[in-house]
């Protein structure tokens, strides 16, 4: 159940409409996870700075269970997040930093439980 929480210098007007779709779209498919499980916010017009400039830039937030666990596999997520993002935002490679943590299933509240019990 990978949770995205995307953070941009850029304007709402800078955002393409279906961002947050496509953006779980490519997170279910370079995690390999179902489509359904991923969830996504993406706030825009934020005052950030990265490396001392206030250029337009973003960070992901990716926490997730049993994926996000590791240097190899953090370094093709990342690889294949830089590419979509860079892409569908027009940003600069050094405009953009992506954050891992993986979880554990006792830290995902659902149903009235933890996905430990589910």
């Amino acid at each position: 159940m990978p949770f995205l929480d995307f953070d941009t210098s850029l304007s709402q007007q800078c955002i393409p409409e279906d961002f947050a779709e496509k953006l779980c779209s490519a997170a279910a498919s370079i995690l390999g996870k179902p489509k359904d499980r991923v969830n996504a916010t993406v706030r825009s017009g934020l005052s950030m700075v990265i490396g001392g400039s206030s250029a337009p830039c973003a960070q992901l937030i990716i926490s997730s269970i049993g994926v996000v666990g590791t240097a190899e596999q953090n370094k093709e997520h990342s690889a294949k997040f830089f590419e979509f993002v860079i892409k569908e935002l027009n940003l600069e490679r050094d405009r953009f930093l992506i954050r891992f943590h993986p979880l554990e299933p006792w830290q995902i509240g659902k149903k009235g439980t933890v996905m430990t019990y589910l």
